[in-house]
């Protein structure tokens, strides 16, 4: 399987390029299911005249969808920090499909596209649309989920690990073992040390915007019950976690049950406030977005066109 290579170019400079082609296909040649055959079979799948683009740096993807105007759809190929991206990025009310080219790929999952990238593609290309709501955690849109304490901290410590020499980020067995030292660490005691406006207190906060939650190779963790693309924000907030909890978590997570009985939660909130005691790392559809010691939940109805 070959390695892509992205040309450095304006953002600005190669939508204008676009001319009369009616849809663009943003690239992320670094993430972990994307390469030579796998574009090379989505590209076909597509519309004829699709223009693709490869991103070359974070923050690219924003860039290309906001200065795509004019355009019927907007493709979308990498991992779920791409799709952040673009979903923050986009102006005008244009028609994205996601395709899944990451570890995870929660987000095209999610909307029960298949995991296959060419199939996801074939999918979308016929034409078949849905409105969706979004999340924004202070000002910052997000597709299905953003944690703030706990899971936010497993990603940052993910992260810290850098990524391999093709360039792509760990996968699953990195994670599961960034968490047991996680838990090591803290002797296995998570503590109330956030404050939820109007709900109580509570050691982290998993804020959804759809169900699942996340996903654990190909198991679904149903970790905030009642979370929908239709509706507003859902959450649940254990109040405190030990080392032995984590199994039960989990199993309450794959039977769609939350995290467990002694937890907050809500559904279908427009809303939500979060203090925390001390700075705590807030997470974005799977991208850190650094320590809070607010984080403010708005959810955004009927938000965005998606095809599925």
């Amino acid at each position: 399987m070959g390695r892509l290579e992205g040309r450095p170019t304006s953002a600005r400079r190669a939508v204008a390029r676009l001319g009369a082609v009616d849809a663009l296909l943003i690239v992320n040649p670094f993430a972990s299911g994307v390469d030579a055959h796998r574009l090379a079979a989505v590209q076909a799948a597509l519309p004829a005249g699709t223009e693709t683009k490869l991103t070359t740096r974070p923050g690219e993807a924003t860039e290309l969808a906001r200065a795509a105007r004019g355009l019927g759809a907007i493709y979308v190929f990498g991992g779920d920090g791409t799709f952040n991206e673009v979903l923050n990025g986009i102006e005008a009310d244009v028609s994205l499909g996601f395709l899944p080219g990451g570890g995870t790929s929660v987000l095209p999952r999610a909307l029960g596209l298949p995991r296959d990238p060419a199939r996801a593609a074939l999918r979308v290309a016929g034409g078949r649309t849905r409105r969706i709501g979004l999340g924004r955690v202070n000002g910052r849109r997000f597709g299905f989920n953003a944690g703030l304490g706990l899971d936010a901290e497993l990603v940052r410590r993910v992260d810290e690990l850098g990524r391999r020499p093709d360039g792509r980020r760990p996968g699953d067995v990195t994670f599961a073992r960034v968490t047991f030292a996680a838990l090591l660490e803290r002797r296995g005691r998570f503590e109330e040390e956030i404050e939820i406006e109007g709900a109580g207190r509570a050691a982290f906060l998993l804020v959804a915007n759809c169900t699942p939650y996340t996903y654990a190779g190909a198991l679904a963790l149903d970790l905030v019950p009642g979370a929908s693309f239709d509706r507003g924000l859902a959450f649940s907030a254990p109040r405190a976690l030990r080392a032995r909890d984590v199994p039960g978590v989990l199993l309450h997570g794959l039977r769609g049950r939350g995290v467990g009985t002694d937890a907050l939660h809500a559904t279908d909130l427009d809303r939500l406030v979060a203090r925390c005691d001390r700075p705590l790392p807030l997470q974005v559809d799977g991208e850190d977005a650094g320590d809070v010691l607010e984080a403010v939940y708005e959810a955004e109805r009927d938000a965005v066109t998606v095809l599925v």
